[in-house]
């Protein structure tokens, strides 16, 4: 069975979390969290919300918070536990905007740990500048009336732009972009 990776938008949308643990990262995203312990969940409720996530050991109360979520066409995740999940949660490393995601389909938990550590010794905080860029450009270029599908974002990704913003030379560094994209639109 395949996964289908999505990034949900949460801003203003009801979250519940039965369980313990953080919620900083669904409160960063603007969810309106409820976090209750599992001995206070209240059968039905996981109707009331839009997404659902489960982080208990006890298996009787996962079970009617996954009933009940799916039952109601809710969204839920039990941690640890992918037969009482209609989504997984893939490892993580967050750039400002730039999310990349690490997922085994909820096979081993560790091996996404691992691989997204290896990715972020790669993927420093440079490239979040870089992305900064990028959407500086394709913004200036949609305010134009330009087409933004243009060949020239993978040259300037591949000309050494990365190692200008690593140096600080943004000015550079975006001269090198702009000259990249106009040379592949023209």
């Amino acid at each position: 069975m395949g996964d289908f990776p999505v990034n949900l938008r949460l801003d203003g949308k009801s979250v519940l979390v039965v369980g313990g643990g953080p919620v900083d990262e669904l409160v960063a995203a603007g969810a309106d969290v409820t976090q209750v312990q599992p001995d206070a969940y209240e059968p039905g409720s996981a109707a009331r919300y839009r997404l659902v996530l489960v982080r208990t050991p006890d298996e009787g109360v996962a079970q009617r918070v996954f009933d009940d979520a799916d039952t109601a066409g809710v969204w839920v995740n039990s941690a640890d536990d992918p037969p009482r999940c209609t989504f997984t949660l893939p490892a993580r490393l967050r750039r400002g905007d730039l999310l990349v995601t690490v997922s085994t389909g909820g096979r081993s938990p560790a091996l996404a740990s691992w691989l997204r550590q290896r990715i972020e010794a790669d993927v420093g905080p440079e490239y979040e500048t870089l992305l900064d860029l990028l959407a500086e450009e394709r913004e200036a270029m949609r305010a134009t009336g330009a087409s933004t599908e243009v060949a020239g974002w993978k040259t300037a990704l591949g000309s050494g732009m990365l190692d200008l913003v690593r140096d600080g030379n943004l000015a550079a560094a975006r001269e090198l972009l702009r000259t990249c994209l106009s040379s592949s639109s023209g």
